[in-house]
């Protein structure tokens, strides 16, 4: 079989995993993967991603990330190789700490965030389930509001699907990952080893696929949504809660990325982030 073929492009999302050689571990104890997470905090800052979930196991990680810049493996292999010197350095080890590439879906957010998400937080690697309540090494807890997220963790769009109000979108989002545990992984309807979608954004890869070059930047969104000049018409004049209604607003009800609502506004994206996670 081929070598799958890596897609790239501004505000893709992806399910993204690297596991450790046959046999071994690629985190040892908790100093691992703490210097794991520090080392992801820092690449998620360097290269503008949103990571809307993620979990750490003994012998692998998987994230759930958007890339507004289209440099997925840039960064993957800032991360992969930063803790690798990290990892061999402390265990006195030399050589590849992760077994061959790391393994992308690039899938259709608006269909398959959630249920991607709660995958990674409620099974394992193996796609077993285990007692995800309690894992200390997942956004699951995070993401319920049963502790503080750490700063690299985007959760105003998972958290949307569940309402406004943050303390009953945390529970509706409790409720949902504890809903059909036993069902069918989302990860079992992948399509050319590398795609997750419905039939009209499969279609929409399949010129990449084929070996075209992506022209656009990303795939169709809906035309017919009010400006960002129309939202933030005469902002200057608002309070800073009034903008940062608009900022949610933009983000949430029209879909507009973190990015564009900054250039828009003069903001660095981190800062439209952490308005949107407020």
């Amino acid at each position: 079989m081929s070598r799958p073929l890596r897609i790239e492009f501004p505000g893709a999302t992806y399910h993204v995993e690297s596991k450790a050689g046959t046999g071994n571990e690629v985190f040892r104890d908790k100093d691992d993967k703490k210097s794991f997470l520090n080392v992801l905090s820092n690449v998620v800052a360097r290269f503008g991603w949103l990571v809307h979930s993620y979990s750490i196991m003994n012998g692998s990680y998987r994230i759930i990330l958007e890339v507004p810049k289209g440099n997925l493996s840039r960064g993957m292999r800032q991360l992969n190789g930063v803790y690798t010197q990290i990892y061999n350095k402390r265990h006195d080890l030399s050589g590849s700490v992760f077994q061959g590439r790391f393994k992308s879906i690039l899938f259709e957010k608006k269909s398959f965030l959630l249920p991607l998400c709660k995958h990674v937080v409620s099974r394992d690697s193996d796609g077993k389930k285990f007692k995800y309540k309690g894992y200390k090494w997942s956004s699951y807890r995070a993401t319920a509001g049963e502790k503080t997220p750490p700063e690299f963790l985007h959760l105003a769009d998972v958290l949307a699907f569940f309402g406004k109000e943050k303390t009953q979108s945390h529970k509706r989002y409790i409720e949902y990952v504890s809903e059909s545990l036993g069902g069918e992984s989302p990860l079992a309807k992948i399509k050319n080893q590398v795609l997750l979608g419905s039939p009209r954004f499969l279609n929409e890869m399949q010129p990449i696929l084929q070996g075209q070059r992506l022209e656009k930047k990303a795939p169709k969104r809906v035309t017919r949504r009010k400006s960002l000049g129309a939202l933030f018409k005469k902002v200057e004049t608002k309070s800073r809660h009034e903008r940062n209604l608009l900022i949610n607003r933009a983000h949430l009800e029209y879909g507009y990325t973190l990015m564009e609502i900054g250039d828009q506004l003069g903001l660095h994206y981190t800062t439209v982030s952490k308005v949107i996670n407020k």
